[in-house]
């Protein structure tokens, strides 16, 4: 049979090894995501005079809720029978069975943004910063984390899609394939890329001027709405007797609140400021409201 003109895929998802030890490309990518996304939001903070120890607190929470979030929703919604076994459960925050290392064997983005809003919502309970606010911002840089995720689903040679004929698809050798599949990562990738630059646009544009809530719903709609188009050449997440993929059922529900946002962004019904309860005020007493340090007296 002849193969159809395709990229060989055959990299190695390891960048170095010292020793024993292997950094993998799928790693760097989380770092860097959290790297760029802490100093673009730094920035913004700055910007718009609110203290950066709020933020320093915020990355806490998303670090912790986009771990988690991901690692669950993987677990739940994709491999459920394999992982809530007496056998296996232990795997799932522990990449370990029978004594070797077997790494985690995914992430769900949806179980990230389930895990994100509830962080959100434990964080505005401690620390009052407008939610609606802090999303339109933060929504910034999530798409751009969400890029270099898929960048390294790429490099590790998984989450591909059905077989295709077409020049860019690719032929996954390190995973057994020799045919060529879709580089479903490489798609995703490319529309959170194109996501962040308008969103980032927009908010420059208008200077942080803007209805509350306004990049946020778009966001929402643009990014699960990438999503729920790409799945239809994706085949893990295969739903019984059902024509969508598991991935567009839960991609629905967030495009349907993205729009229910937009249009009461459009309406004006957030509040335009982060302290909607008063001033901003730093979070210990070690600085005064302009950012300042205090000095003892």
């Amino acid at each position: 049979m002849m193969i159809p003109l395709a990229i060989r895929w055959d990299v190695d998802p390891v960048m170095f090894h010292i020793g024993s030890f292997g950094l993998r490309w799928y790693s760097m990518g989380f770092l860097l995501a959290f790297a760029l996304g802490y100093y673009i939001m730094t920035r913004i903070f700055k910007a718009e005079k609110v203290h950066t120890e709020y933020m320093d607190a915020l990355i806490v929470y998303i670090f912790l809720a986009v771990l988690i979030g991901a690692r669950l929703g993987h677990c739940l919604f994709y491999d459920f029978d394999y992982f809530f076994t007496s056998e296996h459960w232990v795997e799932i925050f522990w990449p370990f069975h029978n004594g070797h290392f077997t790494g985690f064997t995914g992430l769900a983005s949806h179980g990230a943004a389930v895990g994100i809003f509830i962080a959100l919502w434990l964080y505005w309970r401690k620390y009052r910063l407008n939610p609606w606010w802090l999303c339109d911002r933060l929504a910034i840089v999530v798409a751009l984390g969400g890029m270099f995720i898929r960048i390294g689903n790429l490099f590790n040679s998984e989450i591909y899609g059905t077989e295709t004929d077409l020049p860019w698809g690719f032929i996954f050798v390190r995973d057994g394939q020799t045919v060529p599949h879709h580089p479903t990562g490489l798609y995703e990738a490319t529309a959170y890329l194109i996501i962040f630059i308008v969103s980032l646009w927009y908010y420059c544009h208008k200077k942080g001027q803007f209805k509350t809530g306004t990049i946020f719903g778009w966001w929402l709609v643009a990014l699960f709405g990438a999503r729920f188009l790409i799945e239809f050449v994706k085949t893990n997440g295969v739903v019984e007797g059902s024509p969508l993929l598991m991935g567009q059922w839960l991609s629905l529900p967030l495009i349907a609140s993205g729009l229910v946002i937009a249009w009461l962004a459009h309406k004006e019904k957030f509040s335009q400021k982060p302290f909607p309860q008063g001033e901003v005020k730093a979070i210990t007493d070690k600085w005064d409201a302009s950012g300042k340090k205090k000095t003892k007296k």
